[in-house]
């Protein structure tokens, strides 16, 4: 197995339980993909994603592969309110976690004129959607006719009364524009795709399925910081006697016979024989959790063609910038978990994340600031985490670039952290360079969910490639990116070793 990410370690425990010798090869010397922690002077950050979506994928993993729940092992904690959002003219909601009829009450109260029935009728919709993918798009392989997942925008059409006609809007851009209209309802929905990188404007429809899910199934934290998910997930693979080499990088994959035999490793790595060249491991299996930019340099063979591969995932993907902030101060009592200070001028704000743009502008920004003492040397201190969406083409590294964008996240954070400027002791700037070193990923870009429609640009590539016994696993294959997602491309991968290319998914 190539990477110690999320997705191949769900892999890797589902497989060793059913019987197969399993050995994962990661380049860096730690486990996890993007769920890593900095630590400095008493704090403690999450780097990668901060909240879990969908916690059911990962009970499930745990029950699959032992008597010990989830819960057994990490305490999980459904943060409410779900988030805290400020808008550009300065109004704010909270939203409360997993009620609609609450999210309806607090967008009436905060916004007025209908606001919280529009947004209210939009989540109806996006059930929908969500019914209708719901299994293809996370508990399924990808259908050999994906393009029927493609041409087929899942997202319903809704009757425009002035037109006596209906219409189905083809972009997120277009529901938020057609059916919530205000502003900061758009705000609010697009800033559920911008939190992967994805332009509403050219984004489905059908990302509709993103905010539906956070209001159906909840938003949790994971108490000591998201890391110790991937901790647990790491130890039970060594129960299960899964192995482990750290500091191993996997230059290319062994064909034999037309089909993928093993994995070639760099010089020096042990626990591999050698035969007049690279370290060469023997596999039945190879499990690649890579992005496609590294994979399609680990063989040379087509693993996709024009055919293959819908969208462009060779091409420049946005990725995450980073902001850790170190403040002195006790964390005022009913400080939300999560506060989303919306960008003051969205389309500049899209143009450069969209490589549309050189000059950067004021991001939308997440504000996370968990109430968890082990992340603070004590409670008169508060490790908070800024986040936002950022481009991967920009050299991060060139004069003050990254102070400039990391100056603009700390400005947009002050209406979420009351006394900011005065607070503040040291700041940590992380850029998708970042990102790039710790997850291998081209640029440091980061992987978005499977979405149905669009033509097939919201699709990822399928867990069975085109060399047989090559597999791909992890965020940059099908279901995609997103904690629950890379945890389902496990349990699929695993599916279909175990239970060979009949397999019809999860149960």
């Amino acid at each position: 197995m190539i990477g110690a990410g999320m997705g191949a370690m769900a892999a890797a425990a589902r497989l060793a339980v059913a019987g197969h010798r399993v050995v994962v090869y990661e380049r860096t010397q730690t486990y996890g993909g993007a769920l890593r922690r900095f630590t400095r002077d008493g704090f403690s950050f999450d780097t990668g994603p901060g909240l879990l979506p969908l916690p059911a994928v990962y009970r499930d993993l745990f029950v699959k592969t032992g008597r010990e729940p989830l819960e057994d092992c990490v305490e999980l904690v459904q943060t409410d309110p779900s988030a805290r959002h400020v808008f550009a003219d300065g109004t704010e909601v909270s939203l409360p976690n997993a009620s609609r009829g609450g999210v309806v009450a607090a967008l009436d109260a905060a916004l007025g004129g209908g606001s919280g029935k529009r947004w209210g009728d939009f989540l109806v919709r996006a059930r929908e959607a969500w019914d209708r993918t719901r299994r293809p798009l996370l508990e399924e392989p990808l259908w050999p006719n994906w393009q029927v997942l493609a041409e087929r925008e899942p997202y319903p059409a809704v009757p425009h009364r002035t037109l006596l006609r209906t219409r189905r809007a083809g972009t997120l851009a277009e529901v938020g524009a057609w059916e919530l209209r205000d502003p900061r309802l758009v705000a609010l929905l697009e800033s559920h795709a911008l939190a992967y990188g994805l332009d509403p404007r050219s984004t489905p429809a059908s990302a509709a399925v993103l905010p539906y899910m956070e209001h159906a199934f909840g938003t949790w934290y994971v108490r000591g910081g998201m890391r110790e998910l991937a901790r647990v997930v790491y130890e039970r693979c060594l129960a299960r006697k899964v192995e482990f080499v750290f500091g191993a990088e996997v230059t290319g994959i062994v064909e034999k016979d037309g089909r993928a035999a093993g994995v070639e490793l760099a010089g020096g790595t042990a626990r591999a024989s050698c035969s007049g060249g690279s370290p060469v491991v023997e596999a039945d299996h190879v499990l690649a959790g890579v992005d496609p930019v590294r994979l399609n340099r680990l063989t040379k063979h087509l693993l996709q063609d024009a055919g293959d591969l819908r969208p462009d995932l060779l091409s420049p993907r946005p990725g995450r910038f980073t902001v850790l902030l170190a403040l002195r101060g006790r964390r005022e009592a009913g400080a939300a978990h999560r506060t989303v200070v919306h960008a003051p001028d969205r389309t500049a704000e899209l143009d450069f994340v969209a490589f549309l743009a050189k000059e950067p502008a004021k991001p939308t920004v997440t504000v996370l600031r968990p109430d968890d003492p082990d992340l603070r040397p004590d409670d008169e201190h508060e490790a908070v985490v800024l986040s936002a969406a950022a481009p991967t083409g920009v050299d991060w590294t060139l004069a003050d670039t990254a102070e400039r964008f990391a100056d603009l996240m700390v400005s947009a954070a002050e209406s979420a952290v009351p006394g900011l400027p005065d607070r503040l002791i040291w700041r940590q700037v992380r850029t998708p360079h970042h990102t790039a070193e710790e997850t291998g990923a081209d640029g440091g870009a980061v992987p978005h969910p499977a979405l149905a429609g669009g033509g097939g640009r919201g699709l990822l590539p399928a867990n069975s490639s085109r060399l047989p016994g090559l597999y791909l696993v992890g965020g940059w294959s099908h279901p995609g990116g997103g904690l629950p997602h890379a945890g389902m491309s496990g349990a699929l991968v695993a599916g279909l070793i175990v239970e060979g290319p009949d397999f019809r998914g999860s149960q």
